[in-house]
């Protein structure tokens, strides 16, 4: 965990100086007891406890379900976010080549699923934009736990500075804060908040894009799992007691009778067994007699347990099939995309939003490297469809739009080709057409006419039948 410096007074008011934003945004970075940890911590399945409905349950049989997992909210999260998947970044008037350069250079088709679970997670996570040492462009994600930020007052989306906390391997803390003006980095090893180095900002502008996810209007975002925790807490007591009383409609409880019970030093009864334990259960007595009670029915914990599911269904948006819930039968095709549709929905909203914020993250590239597409506010993110379809369906979908003229790169990109794959298309129809043209050239061309007429292509040839019957004609008598 970073320490601040301990040499810093507090002050009244707005930061003025680097180390006043320092110790202001370290104040809203996530501490061990925010909320987020615990959002992680149920994501990863790390939550479940051995809620036993009684301690003497759990001293008998807490070493039996040590290692037992029911984790839902993983599925809740994992179901949105494999849906979301940046394809390209439309442009007008330009074909997105150097957006996509950008883009592969950071190795974000694989970092940007990243920041969107973060983001799911814990309610948000950062992207940072700089130049590397030859001048080029880098995104950097970082989550929420690492970073902070302060907006302009009455802004939605201007940030008047942020901040990032990090720690080597060593302990060694690195802070760097960016503001509109200057940039100040806290080398590794220094301690001090005010011993750092100041620099202009080339940028002119913050270069950090929050990812928020649901975010309110003047409310802070929150996480996939905030409304859905309580349900999974139900449902691993739930669980758990039916585990528990699995145990003993395994091993039902029995009882002895004539037994002489046996006293203590203090006169208390001692028991004479461990039924939580023992398997084998004997006496001297000749008048004992054992025996044992009914086996534990578990459907009603079944049902009871479907029932939470649904629920956790219903508040996550998430199709109950997902969980596995018991039906009679398996649901058709387009019952499933029926079902789904609350859950595609759901995407395509996060969507709205995490596009936006790579438009910005884009635009950050293209000032870097000075150009004038760092204004190109009409940028649009294009993300890949997040229906699941059958392919059959999905084709004969875009053949009707190609007949309604619809353009063949539109298509491809409809299809779910990924951009560099459509650049490919591109250069493949070039040599396709050339191809056609040297074949074109081969081939023997038609005799021009005398009279300077040439014949006409779509003329049917005519036949021979009439000079057959002139000569015909000619050879009688």
């Amino acid at each position: 965990m970073i320490v601040p410096p301990g040499s810093h007074t507090a002050f009244i008011g707005k930061p003025e100086t680097p180390d006043q934003w320092l110790m202001y945004l370290y104040g809203k970075v996530p501490g061990p007891l925010h909320e987020s940890h615990k959002y992680s911590k149920y994501y990863e399945g790390e939550q479940q406890k051995l809620a036993f409905s009684q301690m003497k349950y759990k001293a008998a049989f807490a070493s039996v379900f040590e290692n037992w997992r029911d984790n839902f909210c993983g599925t809740i999260v994992d179901s949105t976010n494999e849906r979301l998947h940046v394809d390209s970044f439309r442009i007008p008037d330009d074909d997105g080549e150097d957006a996509r350069r950008f883009w592969q250079r950071s190795s974000m088709d694989a970092y940007a699923s990243s920041v969107h679970l973060e983001a799911l997670i814990t309610g948000v996570s950062y992207v940072v934009v700089w130049a590397d040492a030859k001048g080029e462009p880098t995104i950097t994600p970082v989550p929420g736990s690492r970073m902070a930020v302060s907006y302009k007052p009455g802004s939605l989306w201007e940030l008047e500075a942020a901040a990032r906390f990090e720690m080597d391997a060593w302990g060694r803390q690195q802070v760097t804060l960016w503001t509109e003006d200057y940039v100040y980095e806290v080398a590794y090893g220094t301690i001090e908040w005010d011993q750092g180095e100041k620099k202009p900002n080339p940028l002119g502008i913050v270069p950090v894009v929050p990812f928020e996810n649901r975010s309110r209007l003047g409310m802070e975002p929150v996480s996939e799992l905030v409304n859905c925790i309580p349900i999974q807490d139900a449902i691993n007591k739930t669980t758990m007691d039916a585990l528990t009383a699995s145990e003993f409609a395994a091993f039902p409880q029995r009882f002895v009778t004539g037994l002489e019970i046996q006293e203590d030093a203090n006169g208390n009864p001692i028991e004479p067994y461990n039924v939580g334990q023992d398997k084998l259960l004997q006496a001297e007595d000749p008048n004992a007699k054992f025996g044992s009670f009914a086996a534990a029915d578990l459907s009603n914990y079944v049902t009871l347990v479907d029932m939470l599911v649904q629920h956790l269904s219903t508040v996550a948006r998430v199709p109950s099939h997902y969980f596995l819930v018991n039906t009679t039968t398996a649901p058709s095709g387009e019952a499933i995309i029926s079902a789904e549709a609350g859950l595609v929905a759901k995407v395509r909203e996060r969507m709205l939003y995490f596009g936006e914020s790579w438009e910005r993250v884009i635009r950050l590239c293209f000032a870097v490297k000075g150009d004038k597409r760092k204004d190109a506010f009409e940028m649009e993110t294009r993300w890949r469809d997040p229906e699941y379809r059958t392919e059959a369906q999905h084709v004969d979908a875009l053949l009707k739009l190609k007949q309604l003229d619809v353009p063949l790169e539109f298509l491809w990109h409809e299809a779910g080709f990924s951009g560099t794959q459509i650049a490919d298309f591109r250069e493949m129809r070039k040599e396709d057409a050339k191809a056609q043209a040297e074949i074109q050239k081969l081939m023997p061309q038609p005799q021009a006419q005398s009279g300077g007429q040439q014949p006409n292509p779509n003329k049917p040839p005519q036949g021979n039948a009439g000079n057959a019957n002139r000569k015909i004609h000619e050879a009688k008598p």
